[in-house]
């Protein structure tokens, strides 16, 4: 087998140029990257001019310079951790406080576990929690104790209700 020189010279100028024309490719990839990656990262036009002219003049070196540098959150998560840390003070802001200590209290208590303040009433009916200034129980309708009924009652059926009457049904009036 006869070596030509020539061939092995057409052959290092084609290997040459694929070389050259990867490196170009990778370059120009990674230069658009760098635009798209800033782009998600940071909205200042000058970072983002400045971050892709750093990979464009320096190429590898420079993307491992804006590697180092970059935001390590891109806008969308800040947007969602910002999303979160509001959700989260709502919610305590959400919870009442203690008119005695102010301090953070549950829905469903009916004393505060800080200064013993009572917070809630239960209804006699349903049991239910009820605020302290209701007078009616919004769960069955029924009225708060001694509050005055709205349908005009007979001085027997309210001293019956009492349990003032004897077994007759009779009242039992004391002079």
């Amino acid at each position: 087998m006869t070596f030509d020189p020539t061939f092995l010279s057409n052959l290092l100028l084609i290997l040459t140029g694929f070389g050259g024309a990867f490196l170009a490719a990778l370059w120009i990839a990674l230069v658009i990257w760098t635009y798209r990656d800033i782009r998600t990262r940071a909205r200042d036009p000058l970072v983002q001019i400045l971050s892709t002219l750093l990979v464009a003049v320096l190429n590898l070196p420079g993307i491992l310079v804006y590697l180092i540098l970059r935001p390590q959150r891109t806008l969308e998560e800040e947007y969602q951790r910002t999303l979160e840390e509001e959700a989260l003070l709502q919610a305590l802001e959400d919870m009442p406080l203690c008119p005695g200590c102010e301090r953070r209290v549950r829905d469903d208590w009916q004393v505060c576990p800080n200064c013993h303040t009572k917070l809630k009433k239960a209804c006699n009916e349903c049991g239910r929690l009820m605020e302290l200034p209701w007078n009616l129980c919004p769960y069955c309708g029924s009225p708060a104790p001694g509050m005055r009924r709205e349908t005009a009652v007979s001085m027997e059926e309210a001293l019956r209700e009492l349990g003032i009457s004897d077994e007759d049904g009779e009242v039992k009036v004391e002079e």
